[in-house]
């Protein structure tokens, strides 16, 4: 999980400070001397804990913190907004160009993931409304265009190839006026990579760079290299200039400090972060939500966005509708698992939740709530639909019987019916219209 290690290591030191009702500038000390020792855990560059600590520190000693009847909380509150500014301060979006047309030039080195990135990207921008196309600009890596093909055809996205040219240059104008040709509206380009950043390679990223004039040239990280990786960024952009960064693997580094320390010291923001395999796994980099995860306030505000993308409007109209009627069946609490499902699972909506976001989460923990899931499934298959509609006519015998259907024991299915009237009074509370009025962020959450 990312940045599992720091968060936890700065929940606990909080969880310190939140038990006392005066805070004396010792306890500051122990605590930014604490803090400081997970960051450079985290492998954060010297320079900016150094600079972090500081700023923390002086604003913590200031006399809203020391006269606050909830000092420690105060701490929090401060530590979350520098850890924001330290990643960038408000989410980068990407920009397009006013002619309508907009070239994304994608480059990094060899193993970032460069080439799987372009086709999440491309998903990304098709599910927004965008018509993009993908070009191949690596010729020196083999099969490197089968796999652009490969992951354009996930993505259902064309891919521009010219196999026997060797001008990478050439290539990309063309795939520029073929997608102005056929209506596109975004192209990706695709460049080559080289294990270290030298002349032959910026030379060449320049020839590309100057034929397409790019909109935004988008540099491709691997979070687990950690200080490499803003080493890398900073060297991209002295050479070449970049407008953002994509970070790779972000799900699979524990410590984060590629991430806390790359805005810092490119002044290039993280606009995206890859978050798993699946070609939906690539997030916008928000750094308040982020800071949030990693102080374990949650991150309720991307659960929402998770719940809305995999809920249609007609779907979540269908619902309510149900709720109101008190016509909620176990039909729909499945259909409901499933949606769960589609958010990346028990272990992505737990990593934001508030009071969980950031926790360590065992692989057994989360293995075991997916499989109680699963069970569930089973055991509602096993009903008849008249079962599944109307609950209350569950009695010993028919239970018994979808015990022996679906392989659970009795208390199995006493546990899911419990759970479902427990879901079903908490769905209808969402569906009033007087809380929906109020809160008109969570209409299609549940």
């Amino acid at each position: 999980m990312a940045f599992e290690s720091l968060s936890e290591k700065l929940q606990n030191t909080f969880k310190k400070l939140k038990g006392k009702g005066v805070l004396t500038e010792a306890d500051i000390n122990d605590a930014m001397r604490e803090v400081k020792l997970a960051l450079l855990e985290a492998d954060v560059n010297f320079r900016i804990v150094k600079e972090f600590v500081a700023s923390v520190k002086e604003k913590c000693l200031g006399s809203e913190v020391m006269g606050s009847l909830t000092p420690g909380q105060q701490v929090i509150k401060i530590v979350n907004e520098e850890l924001t500014d330290l990643m960038g301060g408000a989410g980068s979006k990407l920009t397009y160009s006013p002619s309508g047309f907009t070239v994304l030039l994608m480059v990094g080195l060899q193993g970032t993931g460069k080439t799987t990135t372009c086709g999440k990207l491309a998903a990304y921008l098709k599910k927004n409304g965008k018509k993009p196309m993908l070009c191949a600009c690596d010729i020196y890596r083999p099969a490197a265009i089968d796999q652009l093909e490969v992951v354009g055809a996930s993505a259902d996205v064309p891919v521009y190839t010219e196999r026997d040219n060797k001008n990478a240059e050439e290539i990309a104008l063309n795939a520029r006026n073929e997608a102005e040709r056929k209506g596109r509206d975004v192209l990706i380009v695709d460049t080559a990579g080289r294990l270290q950043i030298d002349e032959e390679l910026m030379e060449e990223l320049a020839r590309i760079k100057k034929a397409v004039k790019p909109h935004e040239i988008l540099l491709v990280v691997d979070a687990l290299t950690g200080q490499d990786a803003v080493n890398a960024a900073e060297g991209f952009n002295d050479k070449l200039g970049i407008d953002g960064i994509i970070m790779t693997k972000l799900d699979g580094d524990s410590r984060g400090g590629a991430a806390l320390s790359a805005k810092k010291v490119t002044g290039k923001p993280i606009k995206f972060v890859g978050m798993g395999e699946k070609l939906d796994a690539l997030e916008p980099f928000h750094p308040d939500r982020m800071a949030g995860r990693i102080l374990g306030m949650g991150d309720m505000l991307s659960l929402i966005e998770k719940a809305q993308e995999s809920y249609d409007d007609e779907q979540a109209a269908k619902l309510e509708k149900k709720l109101r009627k008190n016509e909620f069946t176990l039909e729909d609490y499945l259909e409901q698992m499933a949606q769960m499902q589609k958010m990346g699972g028990l272990g992505k909506m737990l990593e934001m939740m508030p009071g969980l976001g950031g926790k360590k989460i065992s692989e057994d923990e989360i293995e075991k709530g997916e499989k109680e899931l699963k069970q569930m499934e089973a055991i509602i298959y096993s009903m008849t639909p008249e079962e599944r509609r109307d609950p209350k006519i569950l009695n010993a015998s028919r239970r018994r019987r979808i015990a022996a259907g679906s392989g659970q024991p009795v208390s199995k299915i006493n546990n899911l019916i419990k759970k479902y009237e427990d879901t079903k009074k908490l769905m209808k509370q969402f569906a009033n219209p007087g809380f929906m009025k109020k809160n008109k962020k969570f209409k299609g959450l549940f």
